[in-house]
């Protein structure tokens, strides 16, 4: 089966990034969701794909094909739990037109396929006859067989940067209302492994430094490769320590920071519940964020509600809640519309064990009067530049 890689902000912070506004700014009419990405998404996801090409989303039709039949495969609940890899789709609802993507990966480490990583350590040295002390940063190769939940895959199409609609808050966070309906197909812990600077071109330094004397492959070939097959990783990388000091300067500047494009996604992670983990990717340096589960705020917030008859009234829209409101369809609306997953970001006023939604987000919920939603505030996100 196809492992595809999983790292978030890969796409969006070449693309597009989370808006910019705070959340208590009035929202527009939404006119686009997330949903489950379909079989028959290919053509749509493909096209993305070939504006993009990154390496969540390679212009490859056999991957993406792989991808979206596994993806559809765990939405409907035949794949074994921890093997399930879940792709969501930004959907604009009028034309149907497929502008981005966002994923799960239930879990990411096994015996088959481990979670590899460098954990970036500090050695102290000191010589009592030149009276000299060092602090050294060590990377040490790590596996994880029995590995965490994985989010990534952010990507959203150039054009929709930053705008008022926070497609790329709404791929991202909506995930987070997902897996807390569904808390027991996932981890107790989550990574996102996040983008570092790289050069113009798309290379990694650290890699050009490092891997590549080990493995005698580009970045490209090997991050392409690793995604299939990571037993060049074991047997080639040294199972011994490597001094950091070692690499030149500009190349240990690079160990677990976070790229210029990818900071919007990193301060919307640690907002809502996230922290370095001191561990690296092993081909780029990327820095590995990691929350628990059950802390993190979208997940503790979902609760539940039945929709209201009445629609949300227009001069109470400004005052009410903004957030993600999801809904997830019974097996006979699921065999008439496709949909297994549909969230947006929107208004809503609870009323009891109902909320009120208005009229346009429940039209694009497709949802009608007591249906089951699912809703979570949107968390404050630190203001851009913290």
């Amino acid at each position: 089966m196809f492992q595809f890689q999983c790292s978030e902000g890969r796409g969006l912070c070449r693309a597009a990034r989370p808006a910019r506004r705070a959340p208590t700014e009035r929202a527009v009419t939404p006119s686009h969701r997330l949903r489950d990405a379909r079989r028959d998404h290919l053509a749509d996801v493909l096209a993305l794909a070939k504006l993009l090409d990154t390496v969540n989303l390679p212009h490859d039709e056999a991957a993406i094909a792989s991808l979206l039949d596994v993806s559809a495969r765990s939405f409907e609940g035949t794949l074994e739990p921890r093997a399930r890899v879940y792709v969501f789709v930004v959907e604009e609802r009028e034309t149907g037109r497929i502008v981005g993507t966002s994923m799960i990966h239930a879990q990411h480490g096994t015996r088959r396929a481990p979670h590899v990583f460098f954990d970036v350590l500090e050695e102290e040295r000191y010589s009592e006859t030149l009276d000299r002390h060092a602090r050294h940063a060590v990377l040490r190769i790590g596996y994880d067989y029995d590995g965490p939940t994985e989010i990534g895959g952010l990507v959203l199409h150039p054009l929709l940067r930053g705008g008022p609609a926070r497609l790329g808050l709404l791929a991202s966070l909506a995930r987070f209302v997902f897996i807390a309906t569904h808390r027991a197909c996932f981890r107790d812990q989550i990574l996102a492994e996040l983008l570092p600077p790289l050069e113009p071109d798309g290379t990694s330094l650290l890699w050009e430094h490092l891997g590549s004397r080990f493995t005698g492959l580009t970045y490209a070939k090997a991050d392409r490769l690793s995604q299939t097959n990571k037993e060049f990783i074991r047997t080639l990388f040294p199972h011994d320590p490597i001094c950091a000091s070692l690499l030149p300067e500009a190349v240990r500047a690079l160990i677990g920071k976070v790229g210029d494009a990818t900071r919007p996604v990193e301060r919307m992670l640690r907002a809502i519940g996230f922290e370095y983990a001191s561990r690296i990717d092993p081909f780029d340096g990327g820095p590995h964020f990691v929350a628990v589960t059950d802390d993190i705020a979208v997940v503790k917030t979902v609760r539940r509600a039945a929709v209201a008859r009445e629609d949300l009234p227009r001069d109470e829209a400004e005052s009410a809640t903004l957030g993600i409101v999801a809904r997830e369809p019974d097996d006979a609306e699921t065999d008439a519309h496709g949909l297994k997953f549909v969230a947006c970001i929107s208004r809503y006023a609870r009323r009891g064990g109902s909320v009120l939604l208005p009229a346009a987000t429940r039209a694009l919920l497709d949802a009608s009067p007591s249906d089951m939603v699912s809703l979570s505030p949107l968390p404050p996100l630190s203001p851009r530049g913290t």
